[in-house]
């Protein structure tokens, strides 16, 4: 069993954050981005880490150095006893009365797992404690994986932006949920979460040390 630990960033984890953006978007934000958005008040960065019982030291070692320890099909008597490996990113910026979700991240070797799921209801959940009013986000339509998971959440589509991804020159579809202070979505965040919990297991993962966000309340 890996246990999953979800917290906020902090600059202990900037390298291996970094090199988690370089293997999932090629380098989407800098090293300097990243310290900028954790000394801004609006942006709230959440990460999973991945750790055996042995690795609790707290120090982050870059990811090549822990994921075969870390990996569902490692041979748990022969890895290396290694230190955490950070696993999923995902970052909100909130302007008003809207979360606009920027990142949302998983290291392609963990991806299919829940893990995805698991982020999204918590930055989901962090902005409803922060009493914002809906969530906003850009995606690809050709990322059926992530559109399945944003529907499971209730976004809809908003609009589109023309040819907004420089890689592919697809455009980016705004998807839009609202609603977040009321209780209806009180219970499907409840219902994703129940569900992100049991794929988790069935993968072999466990939840430890689920933290809350920095602010608290």
């Amino acid at each position: 069993m890996t246990f999953l630990k979800l917290k906020p960033l902090t600059l202990e984890q900037l390298n291996a954050v970094v090199e988690l953006d370089q293997l999932c978007f090629g380098g989407l934000w800098t090293r300097s981005g990243y310290e900028r958005e954790l000394e801004s008040p609006n942006s709230q960065l959440l990460i999973l880490e991945a750790a055996s019982e042995q690795g609790e030291s707290g120090f982050q070692a870059p990811l090549s150095e822990v994921l075969t320890q870390n990996s569902p099909t490692a041979d748990s008597e022969t890895a290396p006893n290694r230190t955490n490996a950070l696993i999923g990113l995902g970052c909100y910026w909130s302007i008003l009365e809207e979360a606009h979700i920027t990142i949302l991240a998983v290291h392609p070797d963990y991806q299919h797992q829940g893990l995805g799921q698991l982020l999204l209801y918590a930055l989901l959940r962090d902005a409803k404690k922060r009493r914002l009013e809906w969530a906003t986000l850009e995606v690809k339509p050709s990322n059926q994986a992530a559109l399945s998971l944003y529907q499971k959440f209730g976004f809809i589509e908003a609009g589109r932006r023309r040819r907004y991804y420089k890689d592919t020159g697809e455009d980016a579809l705004i998807l839009w949920r609202g609603g977040l202070q009321k209780q209806d979505f009180e219970e499907m965040l409840a219902n994703c979460y129940q569900q992100a919990h049991q794929r988790l297991h069935y993968c072999g993962w466990q939840l430890s040390h689920f933290r809350e966000s920095r602010d608290g309340e």
